[in-house]
């Protein structure tokens, strides 16, 4: 590890000691080299945190056979750490695509299992292709626009060809997986902007024979991936709830949690369908609107006007008076922020039910603005998690290193602010 001072910060190489010592009110840029390792990149998920962060605070805080939480799971990335190290951990997301992700993402597969399916779909994909025959597109809107009509019959054919293999579950969901991951990149939308979206001024030139080709090269990286994480020997389990929700923990019994850690999503910053669309219309999850999805999402833009026609407070003092602020010039953008306030207080309220006395919440979280406001969201969860019971045990700041995806200007954040709680 090394530490210099740069503007005004502490710059720490990871893995993070165990025992390093937090400074209350520090800022650190912690630089990681392990966002690749073993099934951390089997797909792409925006606004990941390092998986260092809940690598150390789970070594930090937890021992072996300890249950860790991540209530806002995303594509899995503390729930594949506790695995490594040897912990229980449950992985809870409103979203089905995020839990598929980090389902896969955390799953080790034999090569016994493996590898004769991974072999005959690179022979199929290889040598079976034909452009003269029909293969099933599934059901979208659009589909014409998004992509070019060779990409749409080669994909058909690589999900054609997978969903035949008769393999099991798990092999056929990573081969999915591996489709899934290409999907954008062989699409007419930008590959870099976070709401899916075509550039008229920036056009891809996506050739004929290129799904295929990245396709295989895709996969060949997954099922490596997948192997070397099967090599990890006593791997702790990983439950991940189908029908819970970071407001209402369902099925995670009162004082059962060692650990909870997560990176709640940011208020205004990313539409997670909207991401995600293309990939959920070839995968099943979705077909058509996507605002029912998008409605069930903590931070979601998607609010009906009936909750925003009048101030809706939380509760929280200084935050109430940003909110009022924001509803004198946007009642709408006010009501997503209280509304998001809000479910985050739920999310606190569930996360302390859990957890064990003396046990931690650990926030990796945020602020940004809202019409000009500046809305400091780490100061009001803390507020409220003080108000329920919890202590506020540190509170540093972690600078954000490089933004690669387009986020509106205003919504952009150069910190998160990393809050640990305990009970």
């Amino acid at each position: 590890m090394s530490e210099h001072h740069s503007v005004n910060q502490l710059v720490i190489d990871c893995p993070i000691p165990t025992d390093f010592v937090i400074d209350n009110g520090e800022r650190y840029l912690f630089v990681s080299s392990r966002q690749r390792d073993l099934t951390h990149a089997i797909h792409k998920y925006p606004a990941k945190f390092i998986p260092d962060f809940p690598n150390w605070f789970i070594r930090k805080y937890t021992k072996i056979g300890d249950c860790v939480l991540d209530p806002f799971m995303g594509s899995g990335t503390t729930n594949l750490e506790a695995s490594l190290l040897n912990r229980q951990s449950i992985g809870v997301d409103i979203d089905a695509f995020s839990r598929f992700i980090a389902s896969i993402k955390t799953t080790p597969i034999t090569d016994r299992e493996l590898m004769h399916p991974h072999a005959r779909l690179v022979s199929k994909i290889e040598q079976g292709y034909s452009r003269n025959k029909e293969y099933p597109v599934p059901d979208f809107p659009y589909q014409q626009n998004w992509f070019k009509s060779h990409i749409l019959h080669e994909l058909a054919y690589i999900k054609q060809s997978i969903e035949s293999l008769g393999c099991s579950t798990a092999v056929r969901n990573l081969f999915l997986l591996s489709m899934s991951a290409i999907v954008k990149e062989v699409s007419e939308a930008n590959h870099n902007c976070l709401r899916t979206c075509i550039r008229h001024n920036n056009r891809k030139h996506v050739m004929a024979g290129q799904a295929l080709q990245k396709f295989i090269k895709q996969l060949n990286y997954n099922v490596r991936a997948v192997q070397q994480l099967n090599s990890i020997h006593k791997l702790g389990s990983v439950s991940i709830l189908d029908n819970a929700d970071a407001r209402e923990l369902q099925g995670v019994p009162n004082n059962s949690v060692d650990l909870a850690v997560t990176s709640p999503p940011y208020l205004n910053a990313i539409d997670y369908p909207r991401t995600h669309q293309l990939e959920m219309y070839w995968l099943g999850f979705a077909n058509g609107s996507l605002t029912k999805l998008k409605e069930k999402h903590v931070g979601t833009e998607t609010v009906k006007a009936a909750y925003y026609r009048s101030f809706v407070g939380t509760g929280c003092p200084d935050a109430d008076c940003v909110i009022q602020e924001i509803f004198d010039s946007d009642n709408r953008r006010a009501g997503i922020a209280s509304r998001y306030l809000l479910d985050m207080f739920a999310n606190l309220d569930e996360t302390y039910r859990v957890l064990k006395h003396g046990s931690r919440y650990v926030i990796i979280i945020g602020n940004n603005r809202v019409r000009g406001q500046l809305f400091e969201t780490w100061k009001y969860l803390t507020w409220y998690a003080q108000k329920i019971g919890f202590e506020l045990e540190y509170k540093f700041i972690s600078g954000i290193i490089n933004h690669f995806m387009k986020i509106p200007r205003e919504a952009q954040m150069k910190d998160d602010h990393v809050l640990i709680l305990r009970k």
